[in-house]
């Protein structure tokens, strides 16, 4: 796997409740949350394009109208 450039900000509001639990639950898996905000993005395009990512493919699926099913 590529290391990809991490320079992009992402901003995300979320319930302060969620946020204590996700990160203990990301401390007990032993990742930070930015990576596994990373790996839930890249699968959601994986799943969403229906071809895995690359860091180097710059190609962006293209984007459905209303919510994305979960399969």
């Amino acid at each position: 796997m590529t290391i990809e450039n991490r320079t992009a900000r992402l901003t995300v509001l979320i319930d302060p409740r969620k946020k204590a639990v996700f990160e203990r639950l990301c401390t007990a898996e032993d990742a930070t949350p930015s990576q596994v905000v990373r790996r839930l993005i890249r699968e959601y395009i994986e799943r969403t394009s229906g071809r895995p990512w690359h860091a180097e493919d710059e190609t962006l699926p293209q984007a459905r109208h209303g919510r994305a099913s979960n399969k």
